[in-house]
């Protein structure tokens, strides 16, 4: 009985660990594709500076396309997990310990790997003005809708203050993206009329902040340790759950049956020794052989001797 309630405990556990792991792995993919945008965004600013390669530092770990491949394939072996526990299939609860013992070493192997402190400082913020005389012109379309998209999100203008559009550039103002309410022509006006429409901060700190780490990213860091130490846990669950089934398997086979009391097991010989062997002394020795035969005489067996001498 105590047996049998330590076993649906652990089934308990495992479905509640696995459930667990469907929303983690979900949680990560979907903060995985929202910092994925914007490192997409900030590696475009930064290309070809000492930023991009901090910024890939940083990043790397959290949306690496190992780690997006781990935790979809996570949600592949959490269902069997599932499915293996509710049957009491030995054959599933091995494929899934083993699995997760796979994906756990991946998993330290690409965290110890890809794990390295970005060297930057704020010296550095200055190197993306030379990423800004380009803003509007034709052929670079796309890094005119990168930086739009950047001051938008991040509530920023310019690198250190707005005045860096009119510095680098020829505009006689910042971009509509700068202001606080956006529609064709509010820079303009912002610009003759009324400053405190446009950003006060430059997009350089916010670039340094993201490179150093935003609350996404540390979501994304605590649900990794999560997962890993959610994994640890589900192979020691399942390796007792294994143990557990397999002995009371082994308990319950059935044994072969035993004879009934006073019956003949069948008959008993012994072999007769070497005859081509002499006696030692003069005198020979009668050697006996028994042979036990089953026979039937009015429903009873009796057992039947022969004795026979050999010179």
């Amino acid at each position: 009985m105590a047996r049998e309630d330590a076993v649906r405990c652990l089934r308990c556990l495992l479905y509640a660990i696995n459930l667990l792991f469907w929303l983690m792995s979900i949680c990560v993919l979907g903060v995985a594709a929202w910092l994925r945008d914007y490192l997409n965004t900030v590696l475009t600013l930064t290309a070809h500076t000492r930023l991009e390669e901090a910024a890939v530092l940083t990043y790397s770990p959290a949306v690496h396309p190992v780690i997006i491949a781990v935790c979809c394939f996570l949600i592949i072996v959490a269902m069997v997990g599932y499915c293996g526990t509710l049957k009491c299939n030995l054959l599933l609860l091995s494929w899934y310990f083993g699995s997760l013992l796979v994906i756990f070493c991946v998993e330290l192997a690409s965290g110890v790997w890809t794990y390295d402190e970005p060297s930057v400082q704020r010296s550095d913020m200055i190197s993306l003005k030379s990423r800004m005389p380009n803003f509007g012109l034709q052929r670079y379309q796309w890094l005119t809708h990168t930086w739009n998209t950047f001051q938008t999100e991040f509530k920023c203008c310019g690198v250190i203050y707005f005045t860096d559009w009119l510095e680098m550039t020829e505009m006689e103002w910042p971009p509509d993206s700068c202001c606080s309410y956006q529609y064709p022509g509010c820079a303009r006006h912002a610009h003759y009329r009324d400053l405190s429409d446009l950003y006060q901060e430059g997009c350089g700190p916010k670039i340094y902040s993201f490179i150093r780490g935003t609350k996404q990213l540390h979501v994304l860091r605590f649900l990794g340790v999560s997962i890993g130490v959610a994994q640890i846990l589900a192979m020691t669950l399942t390796l007792t759950l294994l143990w557990a089934l397999y002995y009371d398997r082994k308990r319950t086979e059935p044994t072969p049956p035993e004879p009934p009391p006073g019956t003949d097991p069948g008959p008993l010989t012994l072999t007769h020794p070497p005859q081509g062997e002499a006696p030692k002394s003069g005198n020979t020795r009668p050697v006996e052989a028994w042979s036990n035969t089953a026979t039937t005489s009015n429903g009873h067996g009796h057992t039947q001797f022969e004795m026979e001498t050999l010179s």
